[in-house]
């Protein structure tokens, strides 16, 4: 699969790991021209079976991803729409379709993602943040709109309702230790510990089944805010999807036979285990 001609950031893959820097203008805004590279990755990403971790980074040591472009916004109908006229967002459709994508993906946040930036970090799977140079804010209540790239949905889903209201209503920023804190991103690490972090983490997930990596991934975002029965059901569906197209009952079966499980140094040593099995194919 090729990844080129992009006008908003480039593409590099290696070992089964993309890497997307994002490089366009002073602050990487998030105008039309990066919706369209989002959504032409996006179905590249949907066709490749051989990447299988994604790092979203920024080649700006300031702004990892601006907020959404203004010139876009201020032609935003005055009209309110009843419910059933409303449409889905140009944000909101290539977020959705971003998040979906079978890869793991990883926000690696080492400067300012604001409003549309952030919202599209919260597409992501999972978002680590450097301290001292990550900050996110959604303004958009200030200025009379609301988060509008699936901020306020993936916002609650995130942080809970409390947390979720306090940094849409306030409208300021948030560091990379109070986003910990909030939920927003799984981890803050120091500005020198993010990169080791985050490529090592990166490579571990790359080693697995790409069919598997889907599975669990859809079956968590699917589950989320079902109902337990339903949840349930969701995991068995999604568990054979997996088996169907993977090594496990082999590796299994294998396990099995000699009686792995039942040593109790295995037991001990299953974080390193867990690596060697994928031989087995």
């Amino acid at each position: 699969m090729k990844y080129e001609n992009f006008q908003t950031f480039d593409v590099k893959v290696q070992d089964a790991i993309a890497t997307v820097a994002f490089d366009f203008g002073t602050v990487n805004v998030q105008g039309q021209e990066m919706l369209a590279d989002l959504n032409s990755l996006a179905m590249r990403l949907e066709r490749d079976r051989d990447t299988k971790v994604v790092i979203f980074q920024s080649a700006n040591p300031e702004v990892w991803v601006c907020h959404y472009d203004t010139e876009l916004l201020k032609d935003m109908s005055t009209e309110a729409v009843s419910r059933d006229e409303a449409q889905l967002l140009d944000l909101q459709a290539v977020c959705e379709r971003i998040s979906k994508v079978p890869q793991a993906t990883i926000a690696k946040l080492e400067g300012f993602a604001r409003g549309g930036g952030h919202e599209l970090a919260l597409a992501l799977d999972m978002r680590f943040a450097a301290r001292g140079k990550f900050k996110f804010m959604q303004m958009e209540v200030g200025m009379g709109i609301l988060p509008c790239g699936g901020g306020a949905s993936r916002m609650a889903r995130q942080t809970g309702l409390g947390r979720a209201l306090e940094i849409i209503l306030s409208a300021r920023d948030f560091d990379a230790d109070e986003a910990e804190a909030m939920g927003t991103i799984n981890k803050a690490l120091d500005a020198d510990e993010i990169d080791d972090y985050v490529n090592t983490l990166a490579q571990r997930i790359s080693k697995f089944p790409a069919e598997s990596i889907n599975a669990c991934k859809q079956m968590v975002y699917e589950s989320i805010d079902k109902p337990i029965d339903e949840a349930l059901k969701a995991e068995a569906y999604w568990l054979y999807q997996a088996t169907s197209k993977t090594s496990a009952v082999k590796r299994f079966t294998i396990a099995d036979e000699q009686g792995l499980e039942h040593d109790m140094e295995n037991q001990r040593n299953w974080e390193n285990l867990v690596m060697d099995v994928q031989d087995i194919n």
